[in-house]
């Protein structure tokens, strides 16, 4: 019963960046019906799996969702679509408008079955301008937002991928509010309407809110970037016997960390460390001597005299070191579950918290199709009419369909 209960989302997303969004949707207690294409969705396909179709990034994208397969190239399809946006809240799609509208699913025709309804879309590019029609992936939007050229700034000239998708993680958080936000209004108006999140624009205010620097003036006073975080010396320190990560950055910081060390008297001593002015002015060289310091000591010291001194310090963790972070095993953020038809699987907690309305994951990730007859005869179809759009394709179920998904 988390704090949205009651709210029903009816998710035309595949891949990452939608599915991630609509999974903290239904994480929060919306009842979320992902509509599935005869083929999948393809992210069911990536990385190692106990079963075809229900991979990793599939099972960590897609929980607390009902699955329903429709071919909504067919007429019987997309009449099934309408009628089950009839009372939802929002539908929430991930591809092209143009392609929406080639379905009949334009948000013309939504809002003439449901005028309450948000239709919600997040894809590449705003739709006024010239890149409206393109594909978009999260490559090529993290090229158009410059994060490889932030890398290649700090990297000898070698431009680099974040090695994570993170647009689409990224446009999947804003778009969990842009949602929320519209439903809030609806419910003041009483009247839904249509929402944008374009990748391109959410991506270029995301990086350059750091990184407009003198151009936010006009005329400008720099040439833009944020000095600190594109020093080439940012990264973790170097220990005895590993890396660190470690933000020394408040002049009580700064003081606190050369009493440890036994230099009290450096910020006196040396003018480039006197100051927070000082450091940002002065930083390759500043975390060039931090970097001399760091190897003096191993990893372990480290973290307990930085800890002593309340500097703000952190292991560099690998993907197996971050399982067994203490404080995360404290919170309980990474469980073992019983998953119904893949067996025993590592889940990540919900990471927001509610002291009155708590959120749960409310169903493991489901099988293709696992919920269609379920959520079509929820909507008002009589068996006879579920079986007819079984027998024509335009329906389909999972291989088990007595398997329940409850956690």
């Amino acid at each position: 019963m988390g704090p949205l209960n009651g709210i029903r989302i009816i998710d035309m997303t595949s891949v990452l960046m939608g599915p991630y969004a609509t999974q903290m949707l239904g994480d929060f207690g919306a009842d979320v019906i992902k509509i599935e294409a005869p083929d999948g969705d393809l992210v069911r396909k990536i990385g190692p799996a106990r079963r075809e179709g229900m991979g990793p990034i599939f099972l960590n994208s897609n929980r607390s969702k009902r699955s329903v397969t429709l071919d909504l190239k067919q007429p019987e399809g997309r009449a099934a679509l309408l009628k089950l946006c009839a009372d939802a809240d929002a539908l929430v799609y991930n591809v092209r408008p143009k392609a929406m509208a080639r379905l009949g699913l334009s948000y013309e025709e939504l809002s003439a079955v449901n005028p309450r309804i948000v239709y919600a879309g997040l894809f590449g590019y705003g739709q006024d301008g010239p890149y409206a029609g393109r594909p978009a992936y999260d490559d090529l939007i993290q090229g158009g937002a410059l994060l490889p050229y932030l890398f290649s700034r700090v990297n000898d000239g070698e431009p680099r991928y974040v090695p994570s998708a993170i647009a689409d993680r990224i446009v999947g958080l804003l778009a969990v509010g842009a949602i929320l936000a519209a439903i809030v209004e609806r419910d003041r108006s009483g009247v839904g309407q249509r929402v944008d999140i374009p990748m391109f624009e959410t991506m270029v205010s995301f990086v350059m809110s750091d990184h407009m620097g003198g151009l936010t003036f006009d005329p400008p006073l720099d040439q833009g970037g944020y000095r600190r975080q594109l020093s080439p010396e940012r990264r973790p320190y170097k220990t005895r016997d590993g890396y660190i990560c470690a933000l020394i950055y408040t002049d009580g910081h700064w003081q606190r960390f050369f009493e440890a060390i036994g230099r009290p008297d450096m910020p006196a001593a040396d003018p480039r460390f006197a100051s927070f002015v000082a450091r940002m002015a002065h930083i390759d060289e500043v975390y060039g001597e931090l970097s001399a310091i760091f190897l003096t000591r191993t990893s372990s010291e480290w973290l307990e005299l930085l800890e002593a001194a309340d500097v703000p310090a952190m292991p560099m963790y690998d993907f197996q070191g971050i399982l067994r972070d203490p404080h995360l095993q404290a919170t309980d953020f990474f469980r073992i579950v019983e998953h119904p038809s893949e067996g025993s699987i590592r889940t990540m907690a919900i990471p927001a918290s509610f002291s009155r309305s708590e959120a749960e994951p409310s169903r493991h990730a489901p099988l293709q199709g696992e919920h269609s007859e379920e959520v079509l005869r929820e909507a008002g179809f009589s068996a006879e009419e579920v079986d007819a759009l079984l027998a024509r394709g335009v329906a389909r179920r999972a291989e088990q369909t007595e398997i329940k998904t409850k956690i």
